[in-house]
């Protein structure tokens, strides 16, 4: 579906159902530099379970317009206005890698929009590499080829049976080069100036599922670990032989993950 938020016309994917604002909600938010079709499997099947399902394109990613948002804040309280627009009060919010820092600031300003807070892939901060930024500002199609190789783990570079005939470091290259130009640096930028993780960690305290990856080259496991430990009530799972790009790599294990957590939808 698409709604105006702040005056900007964005796409949220609702899983292919028609979205009950009434219904127990979930709140799924992309990483730097993807869209709404990172969590497109775990999104559709919940969405047909039960769930009242939000995917959306953050401004100027896949099909929403805007302009780039330049912080993790003002991502935030983007999602923020995003619930009130969509008549939701109160959210299940899960979030992969920098969604992941938009829903810990969500849940420490936001207490009473966040009914649980599910960390994929992510940590308290996400520094990125100069040269990294300098790609994402000046060659994108380097910056975007270096962060799907670096993103997947070695499992992720090949063809996947769990996604017939996907091939994976291609869709992701795909999936990347569909936003506006100048989206991934923004996204890096936010992440890399983001220094209020443990503090929202500490003030954080709803339920807390912190889903990792054994082999995360972007946010490394010992950071992600660092994360629950910051948090007051954290369960943490840790998924064996997956790279960053968690929810592509292992949908299978994502959901399980999910459903262990999530209470059933009313």
């Amino acid at each position: 579906m698409k709604i105006d938020v702040n005056g900007a016309e964005v796409f949220v994917s609702t899983g292919g159902r028609e979205f009950d604002p009434n219904g127990t909600i979930l709140l799924l938010l992309h990483g730097s530099g993807q869209t709404h079709l990172t969590w497109m499997l775990q999104g559709r099947f919940l969405a047909n379970r039960g769930w009242q399902v939000l995917m959306p394109d953050l401004p100027a990613h896949g099909l929403s317009g805007g302009e780039a948002l330049t912080s993790i804040r003002d991502m935030a309280e983007w999602c923020a206005d995003l619930l009130k627009q969509a008549g939701v009060k109160l959210a299940h919010v899960v979030g992969h890698s920098q969604g992941g820092l938009v829903g810990l600031e969500l849940a420490s300003f936001r207490p009473d929009a966040v009914a649980s807070l599910t960390l994929v892939a992510t940590a308290l901060a996400i520094p990125v590499n100069p040269a990294l930024l300098d790609m994402a500002q000046n060659r994108e199609d380097k910056a975007i080829a270096a962060m799907t190789d670096w993103g997947h783990g070695r499992e992720g570079h090949f063809h996947d049976a769990t996604l017939p005939g996907l091939d994976q470091m291609n869709f992701g290259r795909h999936l990347m080069a569909s936003n506006e130009s100048g989206a991934l640096f923004a996204d890096l930028s936010a992440c890399a100036n983001y220094e209020r993780g443990e503090d929202a960690a500490r003030s954080v305290a709803c339920p807390c599922l912190c889903l990792l990856a054994e082999n995360d080259k972007m946010t490394p496991l010992k950071q992600g670990r660092k994360m629950a430990a910051a948090l007051t009530d954290a369960r943490e799972i840790v998924i064996p032989g997956a790279g960053h790009m968690l929810p592509g790599e292992k949908p299978d294990e994502v959901l399980k993950a999910l459903r262990g957590f999530l209470p059933h939808p009313a």
